[in-house]
């Protein structure tokens, strides 16, 4: 299997793409704030991830990257709420990407509680 394949990675990249694009029409005051960070904190989600896939014979490796992987999805939240705050977004789009925020932390939260199911061996 490659990191590909995991629906961590995939929702993670697919929210970072949609950020991408609703981030677009942000004002341009933001480019170096608010639209930088939550580009790269939303990348640094399936990037975090796929470092821990390659890293699993390292089961501490693997742990360490997927708790990073958590700590860059809960700050894309924050900058999604700021956003929200600052009506760049609409509600309803808040509401979308928090939902899928908290779905990703959610199967993060899944391969840290049970790496055995992605390769990871005790030495």
């Amino acid at each position: 299997m490659k990191f590909q394949d995991l629906l961590a990675y995939q929702k993670s990249f697919a929210l970072a793409m949609k950020i991408f694009e609703i981030s677009k029409s942000f004002p341009k005051e933001e480019i170096y704030s608010l639209t930088d960070q939550i580009r790269r904190s939303s990348r640094s989600v399936p990037a975090n991830i796929a470092e821990a896939y390659r890293k699993r014979i390292y089961p501490r490796h693997f742990h360490s990257k997927l708790t990073d992987s958590d700590a860059e999805n809960s700050e894309t939240q924050v900058w999604i709420e700021f956003a929200y705050k600052c009506n760049y977004i609409s509600n309803e789009a808040y509401i979308i990407l928090i939902s899928e925020s908290e779905e990703i932390g959610k199967l993060i939260n899944y391969m840290i509680l049970n790496p055995q199911k992605f390769g990871v061996t005790e030495h």
